[in-house]
């Protein structure tokens, strides 16, 4: 059945899994279908009594964050999760970009936020201030009863005919706000048709089944979190246990034994995090039949680092949040039972073929040349998932949506290629190239080429690229954990690795700067070793 809009599809899945356990959390909130519309009833019904604009929302990956989102959409209002981790400047032009007067919070997960040094309450100041702590006193037992009976016994027409409100699927339904690694955020729209589209290209490659349990463990601010980890198994009816930290990796698995998870999406950096933890056992993910990494580079090191803790392969896939999110991925092998022929699904480093009803091409950036196969270039993505755009801002649009051959495109800004198989592979951003003596050098090579170095290990490296005055640019290296810098410098000499891609400078910081999502804040650790490199300079005049 094709739905015109994310309400659409959740109401009517909701409705047919009943009383069956829909989704629950890691604060004991469980709620059946009929519950789960139901808080959707109440929540709605409150927030329209207020009378409010453009509501934004700022609260953890929950069964209560969950229904807090659809209660947006089914008021026919765009859903805007934003980003706690993100800077007070950031956030403030989020706010003042999608026109944003009314924000639902917590004073709790304030509270929470400001324990980890997140002290958002600064972006308050002229807006709307709905805390769930004063809401829940708004609910009576009465209210409750009355929601629950109404969509228990209501027929799904009625229910969406009563209460959501009609949209169209090329409305925007997400303002979803980029992380900002490589400069100011964007407000990316995606429509009803983008999300579902996506979520109907996925559903085939994951051999959903009826006893499937997903884990949904990523922020609701990120495409990653909100659409695959968040949406998909609750259009599908997949049972979706939510915790609100990512890092978290004990109580994640404790969630995983208790409800039999069988499906896990994250981040590289979260996996190697959860390999790293022995507080974990393996047998607390021993239920898991999928495990597949985004957002960032997967290592081999994490790989078999994962494989050796919990005996389970990660699989890579890839995608941006202007591809909502998802667009290719890496799959189990499979054995044709006819033939005994084996159907290669994976590639070690790819990070996969095309999911269904997308197209990539590679090309020349300048020119815009198409290029043959195995040659390196921008890869661009065609498909239903493809953003609207850019918000408020059709500049920027213009500059990465081309239409080719009649077909939209959005240029990644990454660079990769595509081999004989029709396996991705990605090399770098474009941005995250260094020009050293003339010659176009790969940061996230040199990264590649160091880790090698300090396998096994519960070190990390990341690599930027500041001004010098000599050579234009220069390669600096943050070295978290514990391996001394020298240790690390004497290693680098005697693997001789390729002068250009020798680390100018090392540093030994406390922590790598990180996104909330878990990617590497670009900006972050630029800043980081340009100050760290500066003090150095001062030192030396001294």
């Amino acid at each position: 059945m094709k739905f015109s809009s994310i309400t659409e599809a959740i109401f009517r899945r909701a409705k047919l899994t009943g009383d069956r356990l829909y989704i629950a959390d890691s604060r004991n909130l469980e709620l059946s279908g009929y519950k789960f519309l139901a808080s959707i009833l109440v929540m709605k019904s409150i927030l329209e009594e207020r009378n409010l604009g453009e509501i934004a929302i700022m609260l953890p990956t929950s069964s209560i964050g969950a229904v807090v989102n659809i209660a947006i959409s089914s008021m026919g209002k765009r859903i805007i999760n934003l980003n706690y981790t993100s800077s007070i400047e950031s956030l403030k032009y989020a706010i003042e970009l999608a026109d944003i007067d009314s924000i639902v919070t917590s004073r709790l997960f304030i509270s929470k936020l400001k324990q980890r040094n997140f002290n958002i309450e600064p972006i308050f100041e002229g807006l709307h201030v709905i805390y769930l702590e004063d809401i829940k006193k708004d609910i009576s037992p009465l209210k409750k009863l009355k929601s629950y009976l109404t969509v228990r016994f209501i027929p799904i027409p009625f229910l969406l005919k009563l209460y959501v409100e009609d949209v169209t699927s090329k409305d925007t339904a997400i303002v979803m706000f980029s992380s900002g690694s490589e400069g100011t955020p964007k407000g990316i729209e995606l429509t009803h048709e983008n999300i579902l589209g996506n979520i109907e290209q996925i559903s085939p490659l994951l051999d959903i089944r009826e006893d499937d349990v997903m884990l949904g463990t990523l922020p609701i601010f990120h495409s990653f979190g909100l659409t695959v980890t968040t949406l998909f198994p609750l259009i599908n009816g997949i049972l979706v246990v939510c915790h609100s930290d990512p890092t978290d990796g004990y109580t994640i698995a404790k969630l995983s034994f208790k409800y039999k998870a069988t499906i896990m999406f994250g981040t590289p950096t979260f996996f190697r995090l959860y390999a790293k933890n022995r507080k974990i056992h393996p047998l607390m993910f021993e239920s898991l039949r999928l495990v597949v990494a985004g957002a960032e580079r997967l290592s081999k090191e994490t790989i078999e680092l994962f494989r050796m803790r919990f005996l389970k392969d990660i699989l890579q896939g890839y995608g941006t949040t202007e591809t909502s999110p998802v667009a290719t991925c890496n799959l189990p092998d499979r054995i044709d039972l006819d033939s005994f022929h084996i159907q290669r699904r994976n590639k070690p480093n790819s990070v996969g073929r095309p999911i269904i009803g997308t197209e990539f091409i590679v090309v020349e950036p300048e020119s815009m040349r198409e290029l043959d196969i195995g040659e390196e270039g921008m890869l661009l993505i065609s498909g239903i998932q493809v953003m609207k755009g850019y918000l408020k801002d059709k500049k920027r649009s213009d500059e990465v949506i081309r239409n080719i051959g009649g077909k939209r495109y959005y240029m990644t800004g990454d660079k990769g290629y595509i081999d004989s198989d029709g396996f991705i592979y990605i090399v770098d951003r474009y941005s995250r190239f260094a020009k050293i003596g003339g010659e176009m050098v790969s940061l996230g090579a040199v990264e590649e080429q160091i880790s090698k170095l300090i396998d096994g290990s519960v070190a990390q490296i990341a690599v930027t690229a500041i001004s010098d005055s000599k050579k234009g640019e220069k390669i600096v290296a943050l070295l978290e954990g514990d391996i001394k810098v020298e240790t690390l410098k004497s290693a680098v000499k005697e693997a001789k690795i390729h002068p250009l891609y020798i680390p100018s400078e090392y540093f030994a910081v406390h922590e790598i700067p990180k996104l909330g999502t878990g990617k590497s804040d670009f900006r972050g650790i630029k800043r980081l070793a340009e100050e760290l490199s500066s003090n150095l300079l001062q030192k030396v005049k001294i």
